[in-house]
């Protein structure tokens, strides 16, 4: 702030700016979310069920970046609220494979349209509805590009699989 309280010019400032972005959408999201199991981890948790295709539990936690324990209890509470279910992993029976429920593929469906129209709020007030895709496209390449977050993770790889989209790194 300024002496005169005012907010100082961060134009520029690419940390500045991703963190005003972020806390903005997270802020969206808790509220579109609500109750939602372990809210935005919770969601990012079915849908990485519903669109990818992790063999096992521990998979899915070194995928999503979550401690295992702290997934077990993910998992747990997803269980109980009907999303997902543990089932035997058919080319590794010593595994479980998390799959969703038909309950947690409709509620995906529901919350994935309402995290929509939650990104679309944050991004609609600089942005026209053509420039928020370009965004969303330039933010994802930006995503991929990225190769050192986790030397076993590409995340243009998570990108991929959560959206269900091809894998484009040559772009």
């Amino acid at each position: 702030m300024s002496d005169e309280g005012k907010p100082v010019e961060a134009e520029g400032d690419f940390g500045w700016s991703l963190g005003v972005l972020l806390r903005a959408f997270h802020g969206s999201l808790v509220t579109v979310l609500g109750d939602f199991p372990h809210g935005v981890r919770g969601y990012q948790t079915l849908s990485t069920v519903v669109h990818g295709d992790q063999p096992s539990q521990l998979a899915l936690a070194a995928h999503l970046g979550i401690d295992r324990t702290v997934m077990t209890y993910l998992i747990d509470d997803l269980v109980q609220a009907g999303l997902v279910e543990r089932r035997l992993n058919p080319a590794d029976r010593r595994q479980r494979k998390i799959v969703a429920t038909d309950e947690g593929a409709a509620a995906l469906r529901k919350l994935e349209q309402r995290v929509r129209e939650a990104e679309d709020r944050v991004l609609g007030a600089a942005l026209d509805a053509g420039e928020r895709e370009a965004f969303r496209t330039l933010l994802r390449r930006v995503a991929c590009g990225v190769r050192d977050v986790e030397s076993d993770t590409d995340p243009c790889t998570v990108v991929d699989e959560m959206l269900g989209t091809p894998t484009t790194t040559d772009t």
